[in-house]
Parts: structure tokens; sequence; C-alpha cells
């Protein structure tokens, strides 16, 4: 029996979209790190100036080192989450991968465990759809992975 499309699909499908658009456009911002990687390296050095030793330990003994390779990542992988998101590819995957990526983030720039990771936009908020996308996986309509694949 074909699965009807409700409010619970519908909003997932809304939030799975809008988390797409927002990583597509967050990594578009990130094309010049493409031919510039040291524009990262800059970013980085800010945030161990004023982050906390664990933190700054990591930016400066992984980050640094690797900025070249960190910078195309970041880029490819925020542009192609927001893509995965906004056509349902590989939903869940790309969901926990990306909020391993969200966690990263905030835990090179010191944030994870401050309060503004609660009360802005790009912390608590963000990682809640996504987890919400992670379990809902392929139940959330209109998807690619699941293309072809009706009976």
């Amino acid at each position: 029996m074909p699965s009807r499309l409700n409010t619970e699909k519908i909003s997932l499908l809304i939030v799975r979209m809008g988390l797409g658009v927002f990583f597509f456009f967050e990594g578009w911002d990130k094309l010049p790190w493409m031919t510039q990687p040291e524009l990262l390296t800059q970013i980085l050095r800010r945030w161990a100036d004023a982050d906390a030793a664990p933190a700054r330990w990591y930016i400066e003994t992984i980050l640094i080192p690797g900025v070249s390779v960190f910078a195309r990542l970041i880029f490819i992988a925020e542009v192609g989450a927001g893509l995965a998101l906004v056509f349902g590819f590989w939903t869940r995957p790309i969901a926990i991968l990306t909020i391993l990526m969200v966690l990263n983030i905030h835990f090179a720039h010191s944030t994870l465990f401050q309060y503004g990771f609660l009360s802005k936009g790009d912390g608590l908020p963000i990682l809640s759809g996504l987890f919400a996308v992670a379990i809902a996986g392929k139940g959330i309509p209109f998807n690619l992975s699941s293309f072809g694949n009706r009976k």
C-alpha cells in the first residue's frame, strides 16, 4: 500500500530542503578556498589565538598543517551535503556525516560547550534538524534515493 503524504512527512521534507539550501550556500561562500586555502588558515589562526587549549591543539596540530586539503574538503562537503539534502540523495548517511562536520566546526571554534551554541542558529537548531532528517531517512518524500524503487 503506497504511503500517503502526511503533515509529518511534509514537515520533514521542508526541514531537509531548508537544511540543504543552508549548507549549499554555507559552502558556496567558501568557493575561494578552492584556489586560496590560506583564507582558511587566517580564520584558523584567529580561532587558535582565542580558543581553549584542546581546540588550539587541534587547530595547530591537525587543521593548519592540512589546510590545503581541509579548505577544499569543507567546500566540497558543504556544497555536496546541501545538494544531497535538497534532492534527498543518501539522506541518512549525508545527515550523519553533516552532523559530524557541524560538531567538528564548533569544536575547532570552541563554541561547542558555550551558551551561544544553544542560542545561535548555526548550532543546536541545525543539529536538531539534521538529527530529525537522519532518523527519518528515506521516509521523507521526494528523494532520489528511492527513485525507481517504487512498487
